[in-house]
């Protein structure tokens, strides 16, 4: 069926969400933006023997997805991967890996792959890893701008145009968003009235970004990261950078993602302030940083 020589290869970037983690797997809206330079590339090749599917790994059972929707079975393949994003930390790693396997499996196979089979495949994948996903990540994953996403309604656009920058830094710790979405139902209806304020600084977040408003769009992020604190879905680590990037200009600082680790997220309103910041976090602990223009 395939020469020996072919290999498939997929390609996916990662993203970050701005606003609304967690509100909205409970209707509220987020907003999330694709990070188009921080990828993943995956590569099919022919082997000796099949793939053993293994429901922890979201690639492996993204190209299972992706067999079992082409209908081939026992085909002996394996692959590669080469991936920028950082596996756990609220970044799409698991929805980017699996659009990127998927998309490498039907270009093994010169198989034509339409937008919403791929978007279809991928949240399979990420069922199985995180059991409750919202679709956020995969939708951002495969979009080229800023989405306002609601679940079981759909997306539209948001036209970033802020000059502003956007300061990812990286806590060092796995993020648990099986975990942490666990723990908001363990709340029952003591979560309901932060989920509600989470969802309101998500309108409020939207507006300012319409009008431009940084300082407007930084309270909202702060407000977000004491509600998400309330929940018990953020860290000391992540705590602490937040109050860290806030010490040093920032004009809004939030946890994003998940929680119980990963990421935090800084606005600020100039490359300088941006790379300060950056590099004050590295001192107070981030892994990691990235840089966003807005």
């Amino acid at each position: 069926m395939i020469k020996q020589s072919k290999i498939g290869v997929g390609k996916a970037h990662s993203k970050i969400i701005l606003m609304g983690e967690h509100a909205v797997v409970y209707g509220y809206p987020a907003i999330a933006l694709p990070l188009k330079n921080i990828e993943v590339t995956c590569r099919i090749k022919p082997a000796d023997k099949r793939l053993l599917f293994d429901a922890t790994d979201p690639l492996v059972t993204a190209i299972f997805a992706a067999l079992r929707y082409l209908e081939i079975k026992d085909e002996p393949i394996t692959y590669e991967i080469e991936s920028m994003v950082p596996e756990r930390r609220g970044m799409g790693s698991s929805a980017a890996v699996a659009i990127a396997a998927i998309r490498a499996v039907f270009d093994y196979f010169d198989q034509p792959l339409s937008m919403s089979v791929l978007e279809m495949l991928a949240n399979q994948a990420e069922i199985i890893a995180h059991t409750n996903p919202s679709g956020l990540d995969a939708k951002t994953c495969l979009s080229d701008t800023a989405i306002k996403f609601i679940r079981n309604v759909g997306f539209s656009e948001v036209v970033m145009d802020l000059k502003a920058y956007l300061v990812i830094a990286d806590t060092g710790i796995h993020g648990h968003t099986r975990e942490a979405v666990q723990a908001v139902e363990a709340l029952e209806e003591k979560a309901l009235i932060y989920l509600h304020h989470l969802g309101d600084l998500v309108n409020e977040a939207e507006k300012a970004i319409f009008l431009k408003d940084l300082n407007g769009f930084g309270e909202a992020m702060f407000k977000a990261h004491d509600n998400l604190k309330q929940l018990g879905v953020s860290s000391p680590e992540a705590d602490h950078l937040v109050s860290s990037a806030m010490s040093k200009g920032a004009l809004g600082a939030k946890m994003s993602g998940g929680g119980l680790g990963g990421c935090i997220i800084a606005l600020t309103e100039s490359q300088e302030s941006a790379i300060e910041i950056a590099q004050h976090l590295k001192k107070e602990g981030a892994v990691n940083t990235w840089i966003e223009s807005l």
